[in-house]
């Protein structure tokens, strides 16, 4: 019998990568659910922890970076809206205020 190529074993964990990705993501299944699934579907335990872990991580990283460019953009409506109503050009841009500390916060609470 042939074994699998590199390529057929990297296209096989890439599967195996998306199914638990999906498991977690999609269906919120809880990282101890998602690695108890793949055990039963006869991946070694050590392997199961490593993925399960690698794309905890990779949620983790996406959180921060999005909760990092909340607060960025947060922060510049607001400075914005209160530069524009402090230059007193016949406007009070209370929205944009508002919209930018909101989302700030967002970003703040989210990290």
């Amino acid at each position: 019998m042939k074994s699998p190529t590199t390529s057929e074993q990297e296209e096989a964990l890439g599967q195996i990568y998306e199914y638990a990705a999906n498991l977690i993501i999609n269906e919120k299944k809880s990282p101890s659910e998602t690695k108890a699934i793949l055990i039963d579907q006869g991946m070694e335990e050590e392997l199961a922890s490593a993925l399960v872990d690698n794309i905890k991580q990779q949620i983790e990283e996406l959180k921060s970076k999005k909760s990092k460019d909340d607060m960025l953009y947060g922060a510049l409506w607001c400075v914005g809206g209160i530069i524009a109503t402090v230059a007193d050009i016949g406007f009070i841009f209370w929205g944009a205020i508002l919209f930018g500390g909101i989302q700030f916060l967002k970003g703040l609470f989210r990290l």
